[in-house]
């Protein structure tokens, strides 16, 4: 018996308004709410009161919040697996200004756009105008493929009820709260993916992935075989303070920093490329001085982090570079230091010499390790003090997890006893590993192939193109899907990401225990995070569930 899609769009229609009205802000308790709409949607129906243990949630540890990563799972007649995931958090909503208390409402807020429509761009304006579209937060990211996944899934149940030997294979979805800050979620769906293979007897075969896709040929759609990794080193620039008129006698930190700043932003040779794809370049995100008031020293230090989007590129890699552009920016300083320096001698009739300072590089254990040598068991029982006092700060929303970094960086600082500037450099949470189909040696042919199989499927159903991409970039809970050389991640991670394995977890034998292909299968939308984010109602309510029944069908030897 073959699954009839006959009248999903109403099914996915209704779910999305449901879901939709659960203000699930990340980072926030109105996740939860998400999360009980989900588990709610799968508890009235005959197939899960049979079958209560196919339906779940898996807590994440010390959360703040309660939130939780929660399943629903139609068995059928085989171990192979199939895994839908999808985020349920959406971003906040301050953009929709006046507009704020119908963002969650699309059919009021589009009769309330058309009266503003002037004021709107071309674009937004014309699919406005057009009535193919959904506005609202998070109809389009991705509470729209969410809806999907749970439609399709709800089908496959009544399915399984009628004939048990329908569907030769296993479904699951998963819904995740925390993908828009720091993938909390996701990091805790995976130890469930595990204990569910462990216990199901279960084969993972691929994850698929609903994020909506973005269209630089409106012709066009996109399916995305894996997804971008994303790294936040931090650099910490260490000074020596002096006041302002008495320039040569200190070290402001600034200028190495701007240095910095000035040699990574933008720079593509921190970005990866594989064949015609190129992840982003990187861009700084947070950068401040360590200053607490105003007053006529020059800083003691200054700090921050950027962004560096990978495809193929390890932590490892990215750090060595970190370090080079560092030592680089320092000689560069401290040259332009001395010949303004001896500018200042000639015009002041002094005989000419150097300045004190030489350049200085280290990473965070380093840094640590002197503290460590110099101070002992002291300096150790009170770094856990100070990690403890952290993970309260945090805890609480007070700290968030680049400042608890920053501030161990401070903490450290007081025990080591080297005063002479330098620059410290290392990781902040969180850290997404690059994953791609491309890099699994023995695909099977189904899956090796399964972009260039529904991309026929589309041209002969919807006479609608769709093309393969190796990586989704605009970053997703697909990166903890597989994870390449996982004790070097590991490795590298201990020694230069100072809250790993204390306020922030990766769990990376989970990932490798569950490993498996990926995609992502998800409409077209425009405008993510904005107030015109929109979904294509035709994507959502027609093409993407057959999409998804197609990749079903081929993975599990159903076509």
């Amino acid at each position: 018996m073959k699954l009839s899609l006959t009248g999903i769009g109403a099914e996915v229609q209704d779910i999305l308004c449901g879901y939709i009205k659960a203000e699930s802000i990340t980072n926030s308790p109105g996740e939860r709410e998400a999360e009980t709409y989900f588990l709610n949607c799968f508890r009235s129906q005959p197939y899960w009161q049979a079958h209560p243990d196919y339906l779940g949630r898996q807590p994440i540890s010390g959360d703040p919040h309660g939130r939780a990563a929660a399943f629903a799972m139609v068995r059928g007649g085989g171990e192979d697996t199939v895994v839908f995931v999808h985020h349920n958090d959406v971003v906040t909503v301050e953009d929709f200004k006046l507009l704020r208390p119908l963002a969650f409402s699309p059919e009021e807020l589009e009769r309330e756009l058309k009266k503003l429509r002037h004021t709107l761009p071309p674009e937004p304006r014309s699919d406005l105008d057009s009535g193919a579209w959904i506005f609202g937060r998070g109809v389009c990211d991705m509470k729209g493929g969410g809806a999907v996944q749970m439609a399709l899934l709800s089908r496959y149940a009544q399915l399984v009820q009628e004939d048990p030997d329908s569907l030769p294979g296993t479904l699951i979805v998963l819904a995740v709260p925390d993908e828009e800050n720091l993938s909390a979620g996701m990091c805790a769906a995976v130890p469930l993916l595990r204990q569910l293979k462990e216990r199901y007897g279960l084969r993972y075969r691929l994850m698929i992935n609903s994020e909506p896709h973005q269209r630089r040929d409106p012709a066009r759609g996109v399916f995305s075989l894996g997804s971008v990794g994303k790294l936040m080193p931090f650099v910490y620039v260490r000074g020596s303070l002096s006041h302002a008129g008495k320039v040569f006698e200190g070290f402001n930190p600034a200028g190495v920093m701007g240095e910095i700043v000035r040699r990574t932003e933008l720079n593509m040779d921190l970005s990866d490329a594989v064949g015609r794809e190129s992840s982003p370049p990187p861009t700084w995100l947070y950068l401040r001085d360590r200053k607490i008031q105003y007053d006529v020293s020059m800083p003691l230090s200054i700090a921050g982090c950027l962004s560096v989007l990978t495809l193929h590129q390890t932590p490892a890699q990215i750090l060595s570079k970190i370090r080079d552009i560092c030592q680089e920016s320092f000689d560069v300083v401290v040259r332009r230091m001395n010949d303004s320096w001896h500018s200042f001698q000639d015009a002041t009739g002094r005989p000419r010499r150097l300045l004190p300072w030489h350049t200085k590089v280290t990473d965070f254990a380093t840094l640590y390790g002197e503290a460590a040598a110099s101070h002992g068991d002291s300096f150790r029982q009170a770094y856990e003090g100070e990690i403890e006092r952290l993970a309260q700060e945090n805890g609480a929303g007070r700290l968030s997890l680049l400042e608890c970094s920053l501030q161990l960086v401070d903490f450290v600082y007081d025990y080591v006893d080297d005063l002479s500037p330098r620059v410290v450099y290392g990781l902040i949470p969180p850290y997404y590993p690059n994953v791609s189909n491309l890099f699994f040696p023995r695909l099977s042919p189904e899956i090796r192939n399964l972009g260039q199989t529904l991309g026929d499927f589309t041209r002969e159903t919807f006479d609608q193109e769709y093309v393969s991409e190796y990586f989704f970039t605009g970053i997703s809970d697909l990166s903890y899907t597989s994870i390449e050389d996982g004790k070097a991640i590991v490795n590298a991670l201990e020694r230069s990401m100072p809250l790993f394995g204390r306020l922030y977890h990766i769990p990376v034998a989970d990932i490798e225990a569950v490993s498996m292909p990926c995609i992502n299968i998800g409409p077209w939308g425009k405008d993510f995070h904005k107030l015109t984010e929109r979904v294509l109602k035709e994507d959502i309510y027609e093409r993407t569930p057959q999409i998804i029944q197609r990749a079903i069908e081929v993975v599990l030897g159903m076509a």
